[in-house]
């Protein structure tokens, strides 16, 4: 993968992993070329396999946005920050990102759930 960008560039996916949290929720929009689709869909594949065996890993989605231009967000919930920092920065995960599309670029954020009385739970 040729660029990870931050969400928030305040604080980073780097900044987010130093805080102890749990359950976590990982919101991770992707941009890409449009030739490069197929490519991308591959790379993330593996590492959804990858990420599947480590410790902590609860599920993963990923959505396709509607319309030509292929952005995608993938919504992956983790036990704690701890597990999702021991796969994010494994080096055979890290060694992964090589196989994504030049034109990649990712904007990785982690998330906790809210509680709103009446409307959604922590």
């Amino acid at each position: 993968m040729s660029l990870l960008r931050p969400m928030d560039p305040t604080f980073p996916i780097e900044h987010q992993l130093a805080v102890e949290a749990s359950p976590v929720v990982l919101v991770n929009v992707f941009t890409l070329d449009k030739a490069d689709e197929q490519t991308f869909l591959q790379a993330w594949e593996a590492d959804a396999e990858f990420m599947k065996r480590r410790p902590g890993f609860i599920s993963t989605q990923l959505h396709r946005a509607i319309g030509e231009n292929p952005t995608y967000l993938n919504y992956a919930v983790w036990g704690s920050t701890a597990d999702f920092r021991a796969a994010f920065t494994h080096p055979e995960f890290r060694a992964k990102l090589s196989t994504y599309p030049s034109s990649a670029v990712a904007m990785p954020h982690l998330f906790q759930k809210v509680a709103v009385p009446g409307i959604c739970v922590a």
